[in-house]
């Protein structure tokens, strides 16, 4: 009996195998030296030595896919708790019976595959949805938006002050000299700069 068909060895591989996809993903969102994409690349290496005596089932793979997909709708959609719930069901159905076992059980712990399925789910469902909202963050604050905005000239501008305009306090520069108090509409943007001119009443 080799320590290859001991029972535990499935689930070796298989915590193997996701730690080697969490080392990809935070190569990917976090690149630099490159020690993570070599852990990466070196985990995964072992796990697919590990694989070769072991026998994938198709139809675990198909749930697998399953659970991604409705891991990706509790991003995106209402009632994200249930989404994320049947996501953690399928993961954890497909993970443990990810590989074939000759008795027809699963051949990796349902606990383990529980415990890593959700502790998975839940680290990148967090992650994903801070980047997701600091994205819609820079999208409702747009520095673009503030052009033909009118504000108010908070100092006198011959040629550079400050103006509040959108709800913050901008540096400015105008062609003419505008007065302390007097209302601006910005024309033009260059970075933090904004070229305003002096609005009249009509």
């Amino acid at each position: 009996m080799t320590w290859m068909s001991t029972p535990i060895f499935p689930d070796l591989v298989y915590l193997v195998l996701v730690a080697g996809l969490w080392l990809a993903a935070l190569a990917l969102v976090a690149p630099g030296t490159g020690v993570l994409e070599m852990l990466a690349a070196l985990t995964l290496a072992l796990a697919g030595l590990g694989m070769i005596s072991l026998t994938l089932s198709p139809w675990a793979l198909i749930v697998l896919g399953v659970g991604a997909v409705l891991f990706t709708l509790s991003l995106w959609r209402r009632r994200e708790v249930i989404w994320l719930a049947l996501s953690a069901v399928a993961l954890t159905l497909g993970s443990a019976f990810l590989f074939v076992r000759e008795s027809g059980g699963p051949a990796v712990h349902p606990l383990v595959a529980g415990l890593t399925s959700v502790l998975t789910l839940g680290y990148f469902w967090l992650a994903i949805r801070k980047v997701l909202a600091s994205a819609r963050a820079r999208l409702a604050h747009d520095p673009s938006a503030v052009k033909g905005q009118v504000g108010e000239a908070r100092t006198a501008l011959d040629p550079v002050g400050s103006v509040y305009v959108g709800g913050e306090l901008w540096t400015a520069r105008a062609e003419k000299p505008v007065a302390e108090g007097q209302p601006v509409r910005v024309i033009d943007r260059d970075g933090l700069i904004l070229t305003v001119e002096p609005v009249y009443d009509s």
